[in-house]
């Protein structure tokens, strides 16, 4: 008996892509910390005479993490977490989760302004960076400091309250 089908089989598609676990997202919160506490030495590092290859190696380390890995970290809270809490959210979560959108906007224009001294220092570059580096960097951490304190003690645990699992869907 012929196929009653009309129109041909689609053709095979990649997978849906899978979406972060909360491990994830917290190891992602891990490896933030490490990066930005080594980050604390560059300044040290760079008014050394010694310290060339080490500055040069953690500025490029840090060029990475914080253009891919940690860009698509807030991508995913943007769209896959704080979705799901502004849905019923109550005034103060709200309050909260706007200012954790807030900062992702912030981390975005300090790395834009960071980002090309970091790559200049990878690539050899010391005194010209370092006094903006020494006034850039602590900002930089201290509002990421703050912004993982707020998800880890509040948006995560609710998040995972209200997906009643340690992956998001």
């Amino acid at each position: 008996m012929p196929s009653a089908r009309i129109r041909p089989a689609r053709p095979a598609r990649p997978a849906a892509p899978t979406l972060p676990s909360f491990a994830a997202l917290d190891e992602t919160h891990r490896q933030i910390l490490q990066i930005l506490a080594e980050l604390e030495r560059l300044p040290d590092l760079l008014t050394q005479p010694a310290g060339g290859p080490e500055a040069a190696a953690l500025a490029e380390r840090a060029c990475g993490f914080f253009g891919g890995a940690a860009r698509q970290h807030h991508e995913a809270e943007e769209t896959v977490v704080f979705p799901g809490l502004l849905e019923g959210a109550s005034a103060e979560l709200l309050a909260h989760v706007q200012r954790l959108q807030q900062d992702h906007h912030w981390f975005e224009e300090d790395w834009l302004e960071i980002e090309p001294h970091l790559q200049a220092v990878a690539r050899g570059w010391r005194d010209e960076h370092l006094a903006f580096l020494r006034d850039a960097l602590p900002e930089f951490t201290a509002l990421q400091h703050e912004h993982i304190a707020l998800e880890e003690s509040l948006i995560y645990p609710e998040a995972r309250r209200r997906t009643g699992a340690g992956a998001l869907t």
